[in-house]
């Protein structure tokens, strides 16, 4: 009985263990009906605040068969089925990012954040609300909430616009050990110590990320109360204080320790280098500017990641760097290192993954010694002195390797090994010659190319035409022949393809058909002919419709060739930022559906037959900086809706047929009025590695997409008339320059005082029209102003004095009009302008003219004494003498035609 009583429990035991070990393997796929509840509220909370949040959460639905534990932004415990983590950062994704990788909202209105939606989600680990525009909280009590959540560890609250006294409360969550308060606009104000204090007590309180704040520097002292800190990042907060930061030195448990993006000075303290536990330091974007070849690393002997790059460190690597065995990322670009590579340490990091010494003075052949580093997956070498052979001894052994950068040094001898798993390879600038061997395409892993500004030759290899993972390819300022677009192209994945200053032959037909993927194209300069053309070519005929199908295009350039016929509809290509057609033979109606982009930036259609009226849909253009119509034939009057366009920042509708007023409501336009968005006319395409970096939230290392390498900088040109003469203007000038020209048109009726509040503006030309009236008086609100053309027109009226305030001007005409009065002083800008500035208007007077001004009043001209004076006026001035004849010219048809009608009217008349 005993025996069997034991066996029954053993299968017991057994079963019980079974199901334990199913549950594990398959997991508990349900979620918890009370926090799928809860979820669903807090994307109705959002929703209330955003509609368009519905989008944004798609997987979130509210049905039987929908599990929350398979939901975006949701991960859940596999055993329980309850939410561990929730990722809520960013839920509208509408931030922009600029260039130094802060980002800025734009027309985001702020939410309020109600924490009581997290109660249900007792085992809640991992919350992430980072990037949010969250300013407040929908109850006074701030984070007091989550102190009932007792397994909260991680709590990212970054990029969000908390009332700083409601922070107080995070003290509360005594189970916290890791707490993101980047960039919240943080100032001196704010209580720092008193929340650092509340940290202190927090005995495993491990992550503290408070970068891209502004702090008072003295709260570095209050650091060091928080004993258990493992990870502790401080960049972008302002610190201009020079090193050493003694208070560190209690900080012993340090293992990440991020300081970049500051003002740090000095050398790296001695406190930095005792922490022995430490495995990341960065301290990039400082001013450090000693000599590093005596920096001692060997008692950082756990270092895993070190970063140095954007300072100015002189001198070569010291040897003690090889006292880091565990060394996987180790980057000093941007410094002023130099010497050769052959005895500075880093070939004995068996374990170095990414190496970047870009941007510095290095110089000589790359030492054998690198075949060493077998665990390399990124080398950057690039902008350095570098010279020598790569097929030999270099690389055989780094098949690890993935991303090399090796652009603007001298390697001269020509590629010969090839790595199998290589993804990124950048070898621009450099002196390679001879014919591009086919063993290129044996890395079939290749996403991007860059072979520009070298002396390659010959044809380019049909394999590589072929490459299907090839995303970017630059063959630029080579010597390469052939017919590229042959029937061996076939780069379906496409986005970027350099192929300006070659001798290619051929047709771009199949670049259409087989790489609809294509942002970017630039055939410039080649001998390609066909029915599709690019930049600065002679090639004649339409535009095909065809080329709609690049919709993913970006920038599009058929100028300066000799296309002519109608404009096809490119409404399809919905990405595209950049167009430009100026310089051909184009004609006919602006089509109403010929663009759609709701990206685009510019449209230059100079110098073309286009005639007609501009269409509404234009006015769809909200995003529009640049818009270029001058040289055409386009008549009747400026369209209203045009001041939609309220970015517009250069607006050329010069040598025009446009008659009638010019709209008010050009003063509502921005016209250069500068704003956060300061990078707008930067279009940059970058190159993403997979590498391994440390996760600061969640305490290992994992892989995640990192920027690596910037591929593609277009920087746009356009050319534009201001003070009297054609200038061209690209890349980051065209995000401060601003003006409009409405030159060479028939526009009548008098200027609008409105333009008076243009005051961004830097070039405004008015001349060659027939505007009536005085020039207002606010023109001396243009406080940017440097040209100002309001030339052959019939202004009258005198000039304003307030203008001598323009303190930029450097261009000012008036000459032609019927101005009088006397002229500005000449003092401050006025003091630079000669008498043609004034010329045409002979009842200006002052001492620049030489011509007295008579303040008494003078008894009428007897009639004898006006015709003199009229005729002299007319002899000495051919602008008046052929405005004379004019009018008389129509003062006599007028009476003919008058008499003529008359006449017919009389005998029609009589006649009955």
């Amino acid at each position: 009985m005993f025996e069997l009583s034991m066996e029954n429990l053993s299968s017991k035991y057994l079963m019980w263990v079974f199901i334990l070990l199913l549950v594990q393997i398959c997991g508990c796929k349900g979620c918890i009906k009370e926090e799928k509840m809860g979820l669903l509220e807090f994307k109705a909370f959002l929703k209330l605040n955003d509609e368009h949040v519905d989008f944004l959460l798609p997987s979130w639905i509210d049905n039987n068969t929908s599990e929350c534990c398979n939901w975006e932004r949701v991960i859940c415990n596999p055993t329980t089925g309850r939410v561990k983590k929730l990722f809520l950062n960013d839920i509208r994704q509408q931030q922009n990012f600029l260039e130094d990788g802060w980002y800025y909202y734009e027309n985001v209105k702020f939410w309020l954040l109600n924490v009581s939606l997290f109660l249900p989600f007792e085992e809640l680990h991992h919350l992430n609300l980072s990037a949010n525009s969250f300013d407040g909280f929908i109850e006074n009590e701030g984070f007091k909430g989550l102190s009932s959540l007792k397994k909260l560890e991680i709590l990212d609250i970054s990029g969000n616009e908390f009332d700083k006294s409601a922070l107080k409360s995070l003290g509360a969550i005594t189970s916290l050990k890791t707490l993101a308060l980047c960039s919240m606009g943080l100032d001196g104000s704010f209580p720092i110590r008193g929340i650092f204090k509340g940290l202190s007590s927090l005995k495993k309180f491990e992550i503290l990320a408070i970068g891209g704040n502004e702090f008072d520097k003295s709260f570095i002292k209050s650091l060091g109360t928080i004993t258990s800190l493992e990870t502790l990042v401080l960049c972008c907060v302002g610190l201009n204080i020079s090193f050493p930061i003694q208070e560190f030195a209690s900080l012993s448990n340090l293992e990440i320790l991020d300081l970049s993006c500051n003002s740090l000075s000095g050398i790296i303290p001695s406190s930095i280098r005792s922490m022995s536990h430490l495995k990341s330091l960065s301290l990039a974007g400082n001013n450090l500017n000693h000599s590093l070849q005596n920096q001692e690393f060997a008692s950082l002997s756990n270092l895993e990641i070190l970063d140095l790059s954007y300072n100015s460190l002189s001198g070569i690597i010291p040897s003690s760097i090889r006292s880091m065995p565990h060394l996987k990322s180790l980057s000093l670009a941007r410094n002023y290192l130099n010497g050769s590579l052959q005895n500075q340490g880093f070939c004995q990091l068996k374990k170095l993954q990414e190496l970047d010494l870009s941007y510095n003075l290095f110089q000589g052949i790359l030492p054998p010694c690198l075949n060493n580093l077998t665990s390399l997956r990124l080398l950057d070498l690039s902008s350095n002195l570098f010279f020598g052979n790569l097929s030999s001894p270099l690389l055989p052994n780094l098949t690890s390797l993935e991303y090399i950068d090796l652009s603007y040094n001298q390697f001269e001898e020509n590629v010969g090994h090839m790595i199998p798993n290589m993804e990124f390879l950048n070898l621009s600038n450099n002196g390679f010659e001879g014919i591009l061997p086919s063993s290129i395409a044996e890395m079939s892993f290749l996403q991007m190319l860059d072979l520009s500004a070298n002396n390659f030759s010959g044809e380019v290899p049909k394999q590589l035409l072929a490459a299907k993972e090839l995303g970017i390819l630059k063959l630029s300022n080579n010597k390469f022949h052939g017919e590229i677009f042959s029937r061996d192209f076939d780069l379906t994945w496409l986005n970027v393809l350099y192929l300006d200053n070659n001798q290619f032959t051929g047709t771009l037909s199949n670049v259409i058909c087989r790489s609809s993927r294509l942002e970017v194209l630039d055939v410039s300069n080649n001998n390609i002919i066909g029915t599709l053309v690019m930049g600065n070519n002679s090639f004649k005929g339409k535009l095909p419709p065809e080329i709609s199908q690049l919709q993913w295009m970006r920038f599009l350039d058929v100028s300066q060739n000799a296309f002519s016929g109608s404009l096809p509809s490119l409404k399809s290509m919905k990405y595209l930022k950049h167009l430009h057609l100026q310089g051909n033979m184009f004609t006919g109606l602006m089509p109403r559906d010929f663009l759609n982009s709701s990206y685009l930036l510019t449209l230059d259609m100079r110098d073309n037959r286009l005639f007609g009226s501009i269409p509404n849909s234009i006015s769809a253009l909200l995003e529009i900086r640049i818009l270029l119509l001058r040289g055409n034939l386009f008549s009747g009057f400026i369209p209203n809706h045009l001041c939609h366009l309220t970015k517009i920042s250069l607006m050329d509708l010069s040598n025009n047929s446009f008659s009638g007023p010019i709209p008010k409501c050009f003063g509502d336009i921005r016209f250069g009025e500068m704003k956060k968005e300061v990078n707008v006319f930067r279009q940059v395409v970058y190159l993403w590695y997979e590498g391994d970096s440390r996760n600061l939230y969640a305490g290992h290392t994992v892989k995640q997409w990192e920027a690596s390498m910037k591929v593609y900088d277009e920087k746009d040109e356009v050319q534009f008339v201001t003070k009297n003469r054609h200038d061209s203007y690209s890349g980051d000038i065209l995000n401060f320059m601003s003006g409009l020209d409405l030159s060479c048109n028939n526009l009548t009726g008098e200027i609008p005082h409105k333009l008076g509040m243009l005051s961004w503006i830097h070039a405004l030309n008015l001349s060659h029209n027939q505007l009536k009236g005085s020039i207002p008086k606010s023109f001396s609100n243009l406080s940017q102003i440097e040209s100002l053309d309001l030339s052959y027109n019939q202004l009258s009226g005198e000039i304003p004095l307030e203008l001598v305030e323009l303190n930029f001007l450097e261009v000012f005409s008036v000459a032609y009009n019927n101005i009088s009065g006397r002229v500005p002083d000449t003092k401050a800008q006025f003091g630079t302008f000669d008498e043609r500035s004034y010329e045409g208007n002979p009842f200006l007077c002052g001492t620049l003219l030489k011509r007295k001004c008579n303040t008494s009043i003078e008894s009428p001209c007897t009639p004898s004494e006006s015709f003199e004076r009229f005729a002299t006026i007319l002899y000495i001035n051919p602008y008046w003498r052929h405005r004379w004849f004019n009018f008389i010219e129509e003062c006599i048809y007028s009476c003919y035609y008058f008499a003529s009608d008359s006449l017919s009217k009389i005998s029609a008349y009589l006649y009955n």
